[in-house]
Parts: structure tokens; sequence; C-alpha cells
């Protein structure tokens, strides 16, 4: 026993030393360790005591708000019990309103079906007073009130249509003085003859040529009438159709320059001119379109528009005339808030179908109306330019413009002359009947239309039929057609034998 007690006496001694050197040795491991250990039971220590600190904020929270919302609910139940109460009792009040209304409506049931029982007993006395039914009192008394202000209403109207007119009149007067004072075209008058001024005196017996042979190649070539006389230095074209003179012209200029003049070279340059007037047909419509500002027409359209340079309406060109119309209808649209575009292109094509009005049966205005659908024209462009004659209904404003600026431009003085576009009107009446005979080749109308001159099909008939064809013909213009004196039927038949040497 005491010699273990001397044994743990002696442990305990030392590890009591050892602790105190373990102390004072601190950098020792098992001193830097029971350190750390230290420092973490505190550490931990005051995390869960702020754990603890925390929670117990929490749940402080939870049970005030708890507190809080039951309070709430406790107030929203008192409200809605009070709210349900005042609506019980505002029920009862409309049930009770209700049941008043109802008896309101009930007497007034009652005394509107005695007011209608005692009207018709006096409507019933009335009747019999006055001898006339309701509907025969109530006509009465319409057809006296009629009576009584028909004069006063009429009177009123008229007044009131007048001063209407009155402004009307005056804002279009200064709309078309606007517009035709901010555009100005020259009116240069078709002419029936075209001069050639000619070098010397020489080429005009070589036009004539041998006999005359020259001469009578041009004309049937080119379907004019040349007039060579003793005026000095010129030649005189005379042909009512302007295509056709200005064909006769160039080539007869054409020849002149060249000096070979016969036959055979007439009818080159011929087909030659008649080319070359294609070209400036097509210059023409090319140059109107970009003048109003169109582009992208089909060239086939713009052809059919150049033509119109030598179309002439009331001693008007047509081309010029539709170049302005498209300028004022623009101006106008311009000044009454209309569609400008649409405006200037039904303007530049209303009257197109003047060009080929004497190829294609029906009035210009349908042939125009046919020809832009099918080159795919806008509709508001043609519904625009088809009551220019008042032959469609106006279907729009622009369509009021372009009839307003075709009459502007027709109506300006010197710009037309009735009488001669009557005239040529008659000509061309009569080259159409003379080529309605199946053996006519050809025919042209000269000499101020006492001339017509027809070249038949040698193939077709021979010389005694060429004969009795010329005594048909003026039977049929004698039948058909007015006009003043006689006329000439010149009837010719040529047979050409042609063969060549290899």
């Amino acid at each position: 026993m005491v010699v273990f007690a001397a044994v743990g006496a002696g442990v305990l001694l030392g590890y009591v030393i050892r602790q105190r050197v373990a102390k004072n040795q601190a950098n020792t491991v098992e001193g830097q360790a029971e350190k750390i250990l230290l420092d973490s039971k505190i550490k931990a220590q005051s995390i869960v005591l702020q754990a603890k600190e925390k929670a117990t904020e929490v749940l402080s929270e939870v049970e005030k708000n708890s507190k809080e919302q039951k309070e709430e609910v406790n107030k929203e139940k008192k409200r809605l019990e009070k709210r349900e109460e005042m609506m019980d009792k505002r029920f009862d009040e409309l049930e009770n309103v209700k049941k008043k209304l109802e008896e309101k409506v009930e007497k007034v049931k009652k005394a509107r079906n005695e007011v209608v029982g005692l009207r018709e007993k006096q409507l019933e006395r009335l009747e019999n007073i006055a001898d006339l039914t309701k509907e025969q009192a109530k006509k009465a008394l319409l057809q006296l009130t009629e009576e009584q202000s028909r004069e006063t209403l009429a009177s009123r109207m008229a007044t009131l249509q007048r001063i209407n007119d009155e402004e009307l009149e005056k804002a279009s007067r200064n709309i078309m003085t606007r517009v035709i004072q901010r555009y100005s075209r020259s009116h240069a008058a078709e002419v029936m003859t075209s001069t050639l001024v000619i070098p010397n005196e020489e080429v005009k017996g070589k036009i004539i040529g041998k006999e005359g042979r020259n001469i009578r190649s041009f004309e049937k070539n080119t379907g004019v009438e040349l007039i060579v006389d003793e005026t000095p230095e010129s030649i005189v074209i005379s042909s009512f159709d302007p295509v056709r003179r200005e064909i006769a012209k160039i080539a007869l200029e054409k020849l002149i320059e060249d000096g070979r003049i016969h036959p055979a070279k007439i009818e080159e340059i011929v087909v030659w001119a008649e080319k070359e007037i294609d070209n400036r047909i097509m210059e023409a419509g090319e140059a109107a379109a970009y003048e109003i500002g169109i582009v992208g027409l089909d060239p086939k359209l713009v052809y059919v528009l150049g033509r119109l340079r030598y179309r002439t309406s009331f001693k008007q060109n047509v081309l010029l005339h539709s170049l302005e119309v498209a300028y004022l209808s623009g101006a106008i649209a311009a000044e009454v808030g209309g569609d400008v575009k649409t405006a200037r292109m039904a303007g530049l094509f209303h009257d197109i179908g003047k060009a080929i009005d004497h190829e294609v049966q029906g009035t210009h205005v349908e042939i125009g109306m046919k020809l832009l659908k099918k080159f795919g024209i806008d509709e508001k462009v043609i519904m625009a330019m088809r009551s220019h004659h008042e032959e469609y209904p106006y279907a729009s404003s622009e369509a009021y413009i372009v009839t307003a600026a075709d009459a502007l431009s027709a109506s300006r003085p010197g710009a037309r002359k009735d009488t001669v576009d009557n005239y040529i009107k008659r000509l061309e009446e009569l080259e159409s009947l003379v080529n309605s005979f199946e053996e006519v080749d050809k025919s042209y109308a000269i000499q101020a239309g006492r001339e017509v001159r027809v070249f038949i099909n040698p193939e077709k008939t021979d010389d005694l039929g060429a004969h009795k064809l010329a005594r048909r013909i003026a039977k049929k213009v004698e039948e058909e057609l007015k006009y003043p004196g006689e006329i000439k039927i010149n009837v010719l038949r040529e047979s050409r034998s042609i063969e060549f040497a290899r």
C-alpha cells in the first residue's frame, strides 16, 4: 500500500510538474493544441449563446405578429358583421320601395287606360262633328301646312342654291385661273399641205419623170398628191393624213438628196421613210411620257401614244392636247387635294384611243379603255379618263378633273376648228368605204376629196372588172355619203412581170 501510494504521489507530482513545464513552454505542440482546443470551446459557447438569443428574438417576433393578425381578423370580422346588418336593413328598405313602385305603376296603367279611353271618345266625337276620319284630318292638316309653307320653303331653297352656286363658281374660277396662268403651250395648227423647198427647178422634171411615171409611182406608194406648179423652188405635198404627208416629205427629201429618182428607187425610199416615221413615233411617245414623269410603260403603249403626234382632232394636235390636259389635270388636282399622279396619267391617256380608232371599231374612249387594261395601267387611271365625254359615270374626283382640263384645253381660242375636222372625217369615210371592196388593195382621197384613187389587186379582177368596180364604187358613194359637187373614182390596175437574170 505504501508503495502504491508512493507511486501515485510520484505520478501526480510528475503530471503537475509537466503541466507547469507545458504552461511555461507554450511553443510546444501540446501547448498549441491545448490553446486551439480552448479557443474552439469558447467560440462554440459564444455561437450557441448567439443562436439562443436569435431564436428567442424570432419567437418573440412571431408571437407579436400572430397577436396582431388575430386582432386584425377580429376587427375585420366585426366590420363584416356590421356590414351584413346594414345590407339586411337596406334590402328590407328596397323591398318596401319596390312594393310602393309597383302600386304606383298599377295606378299609372289604370290612369293611362282611362286617358286612352277618353281620347278615343274625343276622337269619335271630333270625327262625328267634322265628318272626317283621323287619317283624313291628318292629311288635310299636312296639306294645309305644306301649302302655307311651300312658297317660303321654295324661296329659301332658291336663295341657298344661288348662294351655293355663286360660291362654287367663284372658287372654281379662281382655281382654273391659277391653273391656266401656270401653264401655257402654243398651238401650231396643222395644215393640209406641206411645202418642200427644192435646190433648183431641174428637180421638178426628175420628180415628174418620163411621161409622169415617177410622180405616179410616188403618189401611189405614199398616198399623197404632189403639186408641181410654177411656184419657184418648191413642191407642195397635199394629204389630209399627216402621217402620209410626213412620210412623203421625208422620202422626197431623201430622193432629191440621192439624185436617182425612178420607180424602183421611190419604192425603196418610201419603205425607208415609213421605218423612219416609226422611229419618230416611238421617240415622240417616249418624250411625252418623260415630260409628264411616267416611267415603266410598255414600249407598245409608248408607240401608240407617239402616234398621236400625227393625229389631229378639230385641227388640234392630239399629242400636244393630251400633254396639255395632263399638265392641267395635275395642277387642278394639286389645287383641290386630289391624286396628282393619277390625274396626270389619265389626262395623258384620255384620247389614246384616237391613235387607232381608224383601225379598231368603237369610240375612242372604249378603245382607250381596252388599250390601258391590256397594258396593265392602274384601274384608277382608267376610271378617271373614261368619263371625259360623259359616256360613263364619274367614279372619282380625278374623273371630274380630267373632264374640266379637257374642256379647258379644247376651248382655248384658236385651238380647234370644227369644219376642218368634219372635212377630214368625210375623207376618212370616203377611203373606208372604198376599201370595203375586196378587190381594192388600197385607196387615197386626193384633190380635197373631189377624187379618190383606187389601186386594185390585178389577180382578183381583170380590166373589164376594173370598169365595173369603178361603177359599183361610185354607186355606193352616192348612196351612203353626203358631199358637195362630184367625186371622181379613178381605178388603177397594174400588172407587173418580174424576173431575175442570174
